[in-house]
């Protein structure tokens, strides 16, 4: 019984640390100072326009956790609300400004919209067991989430290096790139930590509402998974994305027992990768 308790303990002290070392990035201290603002834009304007609007959309998100999580545990509500939130939307503001020095139209957010499938967890959720079955996807879907913005910020960190937008790349990406390991690092000990208390039907339809709801980040509909195929496309993630799809699930393909069963990656999370590659090629084509 000490177990959780302990656990409990664990990411409070981890959210803590996380608000204390790591307060939103000071506007002061980025500079937008661009080399060559086209050739920036030509290459990476519609990563950073993606990027802005999925930061930004976090305010949407936080609606969405308290529809579908009624009685969330005090350390979550802690975790989104005073810390993950305010960090996540300054990195919006701050990719916003510059993609607008690019010479783009500012991020287009949906801030209000909660889908019906939400609702429905939400209603369901007042039962406990069916709230920690919630919690479950929650947690998986945003340590996969942050390993995507890990990996996907290095990526466009080492890029704007090579075009020789230093300014950027240490001022913009590599900030925010150092707050999202802390992010990951509270879902995975979330997720962990309550998959030993689930029973067995809980577990099967953590897998099953996973498998039908899995999309990558940012995506609610085929244009935005178009979209988030261009951004790997132009990262370099569709030329090994097996190994990109197996680095973001690992978690997944561990607490779900698809490692059990033979499975680098769970196939539904490969699926909408390749998917979403699928999609901005034959848009390209168009």
């Amino acid at each position: 019984m000490s177990r959780p308790r302990s656990n409990e303990h664990r990411l409070v002290a981890h959210v803590d640390r996380l608000g204390e070392q790591h307060p939103p990035i000071e506007l002061a201290s980025v500079d937008l100072t661009l080399v060559d603002p086209a050739a920036t834009n030509d290459r990476f304007g519609h990563v950073l326009d993606y990027m802005a609007r999925v930061e930004l959309e976090v305010d949407r998100n936080v609606l969405e956790l308290t529809t579908m999580l009624p009685d969330p545990p005090e350390v979550d509500r802690h975790f989104y609300a005073d810390v993950w939130q305010p960090q996540e939307v300054r990195h919006g503001q701050i990719l916003d400004r510059l993609q607008v020095e690019l010479g783009r139209p500012p991020a287009e957010t949906d801030l209000t919209t909660v889908s019906a499938r939400l609702r429905l967890l939400g209603a369901l959720g007042r039962i406990p067991a069916v709230q920690d079955v919630s919690r479950m996807l929650y947690y998986l879907t945003g340590q996969a989430t942050e390993r995507s913005a890990v990996l996907a910020y290095g990526l466009l960190h080492d890029g704007l290096h090579e075009l020789g937008e230093h300014a950027v790349a240490e001022t913009v990406v590599a900030p925010i790139r150092a707050q999202e390991p802390g992010h990951h690092a509270f879902y995975v000990m979330s997720a962990r930590g309550l998959a030993g208390q689930l029973a067995a039907w809980q577990l099967w339809l953590v897998r099953r509402l996973r498998a039908l709801s899995f999309g990558p980040v940012g995506v609610n509909d085929a244009d935005q998974l178009a979209d988030f195929g261009e951004v790997m496309t132009t990262l370099g993630i569709d030329r090994d994305l097996d190994r990109f799809a197996t680095m973001v699930a690992r978690v997944e393909t561990d607490l779900l027992g698809a490692a059990g069963r033979g499975l680098a990656v769970p196939p539904y999370v490969l699926r909408a990768f390749r998917e979403a590659v699928e999609l901005a090629r034959e848009r390209a084509g168009r």
